[in-house]
């Protein structure tokens, strides 16, 4: 019988209230738990304590919050993923959030729904072993 998993996503970071919204409607939607936090050390204490598959992080170059982040994930029991947003899209930050190990970077904030929704469910299937993916974690990837 399988284990019915719900997603659990950590937002982390100053999102403005258009994007926190657009999140809120597409985990309300699909069943999902969302924890908000804008402050780093009060998020590694949530992720010591819960288990959070996903882990959104805003990026702002005046910090490296993303960065403690991926190295409090990366040394965690628990299979998290990294995913980072920006308001840019900058190509060195990709490639850098992918070669030091995080899931993916989300280029467009406004975050678009649609893509949040298909970039979280990846995400979360990621690191779960086989199996354990709930009928409320995901949905198939979308091909281009």
């Amino acid at each position: 019988m399988k284990t019915e998993h719900i997603l659990s996503v950590m937002l982390v970071g100053e999102y403005d209230i258009q994007d926190r919204l657009a999140l809120r409607a597409v985990f309300r939607k699909r069943g999902w738990k969302l924890v908000e936090t804008r402050d780093l050390n009060r998020a590694m204490r949530l992720l010591d304590r819960d288990c959070v598959q996903v882990v959104m992080v805003e990026f702002n170059p005046q910090d490296s919050t993303w960065r403690g982040l991926l190295e409090h994930v990366q040394h965690r029991g628990h299979p998290t993923q990294l995913v980072v947003t920006s308001r840019t899209a900058d190509i060195g930050l990709w490639a850098e959030v992918l070669n030091l190990g995080g899931y993916d970077l989300l280029l467009s904030q406004p975050l678009d729904p649609e893509e949040l929704e298909r970039v979280t469910a990846s995400a979360a299937r990621y690191g779960l072993p086989p199996g354990q993916v709930g009928a409320h974690s995901s949905t198939p990837p979308r091909v281009a």
